[in-house]
Order: C-alpha cells, then sequence, then structure tokens
C-alpha cells in the first residue's frame, strides 16, 4: 500500500504481534482500520483477505491458517505432513505482503490466503 499511514498501521500490527502475539482486543481493530486504507486505494483483493482473516481470528480466537508453500505441489505426489501452524508467524506473513502489492509473489501468496480461508 502505498498510503504512509497505511505503512505505519501495518507496521504496528507487526510490532504488536511480536510483543503480545494475537491480542485479539487490538489486532482485530488494527486489521479493520487497515482494511479501511485498502478500501480507499480501491485494491480488493486485499480489502477481502483482510475481512476474512478478522473473521477468522473472531471465530477461532486464533490464526490457523498455515504460510503458503513455496513450490507448487506435483499431482500425484503425495502431501507431506502439514507442519504444525505457527498462528503469529503466518499473519505477520500475511500482514507484511500488504505492504508491497507491486511484487507479484506477494499478490500470489495473497490469493493463497484468501483461498484458504474461504475453506476454512
Amino acid at each position: 500500500m502505498e498510503n504512509k499511514k497505511a505503512i505505519k498501521l501495518i507496521d504496528k500490527i507487526l510490532e504488536d504481534l511480536d510483543k503480545t502475539g494475537i491480542n485479539t482486543d487490538t489486532l482485530i481493530e488494527d486489521l479493520k482500520n487497515l482494511r479501511t486504507y485498502a478500501l480507499e486505494q480501491q485494491v480488493p483483493l486485499v480489502v477481502k483477505v483482510l475481512r476474512f482473516t478478522y473473521e477468522h481470528i473472531e471465530q477461532n480466537n486464533s490464526f490457523l491458517i498455515p504460510i503458503p508453500d513455496d513450490e507448487p505441489i506435483e499431482e500425484g505426489a503425495e502431501v507431506a505432513n502439514q507442519t504444525t501452524v505457527d498462528p503469529v508467524e503466518s499473519l505477520k506473513y500475511l500482514v507484511s505482503l500488504t505492504k508491497s502489492l507491486n511484487n507479484r509473489m506477494n499478490i500470489s501468496d495473497l490469493k493463497e490466503y484468501r483461498d484458504a480461508l474461504m475453506e476454512y
């Protein structure tokens, strides 16, 4: 996102996650505020991902979506045991993706998060 206030809010969210983990009291409000910046900048993917994220956290009191894999899964290959999800690290990664929307990989990972949140 290009808005300086949005960047500051992203940094605050990341810092809060480092300090207190997933503190739903402030986290959900911060994500909703970040979503308003995405609405202003008309970035529908980010708007949707942020809404799905805070709704997921409200329902589960945690963030249970793993960080997207780097390599595509080959057809026919067995899916390796899913490593345990680190809710804080995965959420920090998701939030940090919203900082640079010019990066194709960030957009791709945001789409994977969107799909995972919709399936959950």
